[in-house]
């Protein structure tokens, strides 16, 4: 029997900039059951032992607030053939849920996440590398919207979170990271060029 084969695509770029549209649209144009979603997200830190205060100051746009060791063992555990647990986070409350999600591998796995770049020892999993790029504002505005509608913010701890995390964060970690990828997104879902060229790398490397 052949050896169980993997290709694992990591999409990185700053916050709002399109990550989750690109990674889905890439999923649900292959084939069904054919691709998984992994969110670098999913693996924040559990902060159940500290304070709402304590956890409401934790930079979570550094890398340290990541379990990387974990991811990193998911994504070889499911590109070698063998099922993974992934933690569910509570972005509202700071906590890691106690119940998980359950993933069987399939030829194709896409890791999505603003360090998915960054981090040496993640980037060196993926087999294709995509940076999607989208201009500050319309970032920000899309963080300010998701923040405020799906994680219960308000307007100023979102404002004061984006001026002394996110932002300098971004000129640190993510928007050096571009350096690393194989292919450069323009406005992310928006760009169906890239999207279809993309899907037509991955179906031929399916067939």
């Amino acid at each position: 029997m052949a050896p169980f084969q993997c290709l694992v695509v990591g999409i990185a770029g700053g916050t709002g900039s399109g990550k989750t549209t690109v990674a889905r649209e890439l999923a649900e144009a292959l084939p069904e059951g054919r691709a998984h979603i992994v969110e670098y997200d999913s693996y924040y830190k559990d902060q159940s032992h500290l304070s709402d205060e304590e956890r409401a100051a934790i930079n979570y746009d550094h890398p340290d607030a990541l379990e990387t060791d974990l991811l990193v063992e998911h994504i070889q555990a499911l590109r070698s053939g063998q099922c993974a647990e992934l933690p569910i986070y509570d972005f509202v409350l700071h906590t890691r849920k106690s119940e998980s999600r359950s993933l069987k591998p399939r030829p194709v796995l896409i890791v999505e996440g603003i360090m998915a770049l960054a981090v040496p020892r993640v980037r060196e999993l993926f087999d294709i590398k995509i940076f999607v790029d989208t201009d500050a504002d319309l970032r920000v505005f899309r963080r300010i919207r998701r923040d405020i509608e799906q994680r219960g913010r308000s307007f100023n701890s979102v404002r004061n979170q984006y001026y002394e995390y996110v932002r300098p964060m971004h000129t640190e970690f993510v928007e050096p990271s571009k350096r690393w990828a194989d292919l450069i997104v323009p406005e992310g879902g928006s760009n169906r060029v890239a999207l279809e060229v993309l899907v037509a790398r991955l179906q031929r490397d399916l067939s």
